[in-house]
């Protein structure tokens, strides 16, 4: 079952009772998930058509070039200059990430003992961040010139912090055990 029919079919109801709504437009659910790669060396053209491939090949949508919105001078960044590549899915492609991103690489990480639940922005959504895009399994040790990391928004429609928690781990997010 998809995740997305699995959320229409159990998760919201688990969440309608949790959370104690009886309106079902009021149950929260994902909007959107932004994976961000940024790169280290803007200066050489090769790294970021690799980061932007294979942020494609996981993501399944051509990522979009981010450039930097001003100069810095210690880090020797022009404004203009492409930085990054992020992309943003929505609807299916969303619930068909984080399914892959929970159940297939996140496990996948070494000495990985779940997520941490206080990454919570105050409103429902969700960052985390990864260190290489290895864990992926579209992306093989060839694939790449550089390791790169990755930030990984999860943007909800939920009103709290505890709304998106139990969205998340209804969802099948590996959080930590919260103590106390």
């Amino acid at each position: 079952m998809l995740l997305k029919e699995r959320y229409e079919q159990e998760v919201r109801d688990n969440l309608g009772a949790e959370l104690g709504y009886d309106n079902p437009m009021e149950i929260p659910g994902v909007e959107k998930v932004v994976i961000n790669m940024g790169i280290s060396e803007y200066d050489d053209p090769s790294i970021l058509d690799t980061a932007m491939d294979n942020l494609a090949a996981i993501t399944g949508q051509r990522p979009v070039l981010t450039r930097a919105k001003k100069s810095i001078a210690d880090f020797d960044i022009r404004r203009g200059v492409p930085v990054g590549c992020k992309v943003t899915l929505r609807k299916k492609r969303a619930y068909v990430f984080l399914n892959k991103l929970f159940n297939v690489a996140l496990p996948s990480i070494r000495d990985f003992r779940g997520l941490s639940p206080d990454s919570f922005d105050g409103r429902g959504n969700y960052s985390l961040g990864l260190n290489e895009q290895l864990v992926f399994p579209e992306i093989t040790f060839d694939d790449i010139r550089q390791v790169q990391g990755m930030d990984v928004t999860i943007v909800t429609s939920a009103d709290s912090d505890r709304e998106g928690y139990y969205l998340l781990k209804e969802l099948g997010s590996p959080f930590k055990t919260r103590e106390g």
